[in-house]
């Protein structure tokens, strides 16, 4: 076993995957991967909350793989895997749903965002979500989970759920902590700078995909929304939509606040847009190109799943047998 800290993420397969992924989470993924001992998922099943095509989620899930992969995150430096393959993280949960308590799903603020914008399936996965989620931390034991603001509140379910368990059994689970990455932009949307930029965001031009054309990327960011005034300054009170920007072309091109601030003065926001669409564009470039390439090749991302789900399941599979031993269930 590795002497590394333990690192769980993962994003769901229910939409593309944005810049707002790349920059905020799987850059990072990418640098932690060297550093921890890594588990990165396509959580499938919690994507089924809402009604899902088989057939494209199964290529949005496909697709996910092959631009972790893309990226840069080596399958021989961290385990890729789709969760609904290490069934461990199902069984976990409803243990886990067991210890926690129908007023402590109540209050979060999550279930209360999607069941309003779900009126027709406000199902009992909605509601439990948070469930599945302590499940796939607890089960590899991760000592840190990356995290942004709106998922803060069911970091800190996970860590009361496998304090209750702790406290009644001994020292089962490792409580996790908050991982807060040195970098990683919140990006929010092109169109409205007070939303994050969603994948569920219907609005056009709203967002920017992963595998956008550079057309299309240079048209989102011309359209985006901007300020009064023509400076390029970093002010999220006075300023959102210049200081989303400005966090996209920082993330980028790896400039400070100030150096930016320095580069464009006077220059006005349309060349300042075009600027961040051409930097946004030559970034995502290579990943698009190598994502489509992976994608002709089917045997090899099956290699990489599997692989990944064999070691997710060992991981997960100790930890679930050590649950069940502590429980009294009768070995198998």
């Amino acid at each position: 076993m590795s002497d590394k800290k333990v690192i769980f993420s993962g994003i769901q397969p229910s939409g593309e995957l944005m810049l707002g992924s790349y920059f905020g989470a799987i850059k990072n993924w990418v640098e932690l991967s060297g550093m921890y001992d890594c588990y990165f998922c396509i959580v499938d099943m919690h994507a089924i909350t809402v009604r899902q095509d088989p057939a494209e989620l199964r290529r949005r899930t496909l697709e996910q793989l092959a631009q972790y992969i893309a990226c840069g995150l080596d399958p021989e430096a961290c385990a890729l895997f789709v969760q609904s393959h290490a069934p461990q993280h199902a069984e976990l949960a409803w243990v886990l749903g067991c210890y926690t308590m129908f007023g402590e799903l109540q209050r979060m603020t999550q279930f209360k965002e999607k069941s309003s914008k779900n009126t027709e399936n406000i199902n009992s996965g909605l509601f439990t979500y948070p469930v599945l989620m302590a499940a796939d931390i607890l089960a590899y034991q991760a000592d840190l989970v990356p995290v942004g603001d709106d998922q803060k509140q069911h970091l800190e379910l996970t860590r009361d759920i496998a304090q209750r368990f702790n406290g009644i059994y001994g020292d089962v689970f490792t409580v996790p902590e908050p991982y807060i990455p040195k970098t990683g932009a919140r990006i929010m949307s092109l169109c409205d700078p007070s939303s994050k930029m969603s994948k569920s965001d219907g609005t056009s031009g709203a967002s920017v995909y992963l595998m956008d054309t550079p057309e299309a990327i240079m048209r989102a960011f011309k359209r985006a929304v901007t300020d009064s005034g023509s400076e390029v300054r970093y002010d999220l009170a006075e300023k959102p939509g210049v200081s989303n920007l400005m966090q996209i072309y920082s993330a980028a091109t790896g400039m400070d606040l100030s150096a930016i601030e320095a580069r464009f003065s006077g220059r006005g926001y349309g060349y300042f847009k075009s600027a961040v669409g051409e930097a946004v564009a030559e970034t995502l470039r290579p990943i698009r190109e190598r994502a489509a390439d992976l994608m002709k090749n089917k045997d090899y991302l099956a290699g990489i799943y599997k692989k990944g789900a064999r070691r997710a399941s060992e991981t997960s599979g100790r930890t679930l047998r050590g649950v069940y031993e502590k429980l009294g269930f009768v070995e198998k």
